[in-house]
């Protein structure tokens, strides 16, 4: 058994197998509950998504902590790459990091630089953290190696920008996910929730491409609810899929629920 245990990081584990590593981005709901749901469904992580929420730090440190204890790899989307929030939701019970709108390769430094440890990065030592109990150790050096070890880095490709740099961003030590969002490129495209245009597509092959010269996971978002743009860039080498917001994926399940309820009141004298 491992010194620590709650630093195992299961999606970190799945992408090494090379397998498919699924997130759940949470949005509204603030308890510990969707940690636990998220591993019942299968799920290897959450991405609290801090960025386009109003749910608040302390909240999401609890379901962190829930998540270590569930199993689940505890991601946040910090809101903006200001180092001080990485900082905080990793000594909070985040296992991972995801940062919004990298532009270059070193917006991506930086963003390793707060997440890792010296002499990887610049990461500040809280002293004490749930993910080994609030037990600090006898090895300082040992206790900072398997957290940098542990931490996942993701960086949000979001613009033409930066595709064009993907190689350059894939390059950087300490990265180990490049997750284009989807959304916010095509947007920035010009071309508003056309998913599966050719010069997204294209897009995403570029990525995959520099992902893959460079030992790194490419990943994608906004494409859960697309099964034919999915699998094509599944085929194309993508192993890191969000599966969907919860709030979104609540009102499709409740949606569906009720027009399957009023169809069979409608059918109920049919025989």
């Amino acid at each position: 058994m491992s010194t620590y245990p709650l630093l195992r990081n299961p999606l970190a584990e799945t992408l090494a197998a090379g397998g498919l590593g699924v997130a759940l981005i949470v949005q509204k709901v603030a308890s510990v509950d969707i940690a636990l749901a998220a591993r019942a469904c299968g799920c290897d992580a959450i991405s609290l998504d801090l960025e386009h929420s109003v749910i608040p730090e302390q909240a999401a440190a609890q379901v962190c902590v829930t998540a270590l204890h569930a199993g689940v790899t505890p991601l946040v989307r910090v809101p903006s790459l200001d180092g001080h929030y990485a900082n905080r939701l990793l000594d909070a019970g985040a296992l991972g990091v995801i940062a919004p709108h990298v532009k270059n390769a070193e917006d991506a430094r930086s963003v390793v630089r707060a997440c890792m440890f010296a002499p990887q990065g610049e990461r500040s030592a809280a002293g004490n953290w749930p993910h080994v109990g609030y037990r600090p150790g006898s090895d300082a050096r040992d206790l900072r190696q398997a957290f940098n070890a542990a931490t996942t880095v993701v960086v949000m490709l979001e613009s033409p920008e930066a595709i064009e740099r993907a190689d350059e961003i894939a390059a950087v030590p300490g990265v180990d996910i490049l997750h284009i969002g989807t959304v916010d490129l095509c947007d920035a495209l010009g071309r508003p929730a056309d998913y599966g245009h050719p010069e997204v597509m294209a897009c995403h092959e570029r990525v995959i491409r520099a992902c893959q010269r460079h030992g790194k996971v490419a990943g994608a978002g906004g494409l859960a609810h697309t099964p034919a743009l999915l699998r094509q860039v599944l085929r194309l080498g993508a192993r890191f899929i969000t599966a969907g917001v919860e709030w979104d994926l609540m009102m499709t399940g409740v949606r569906q629920r009720v027009g399957s309820l009023r169809e069979v009141f409608e059918q109920k004298d049919d025989s």
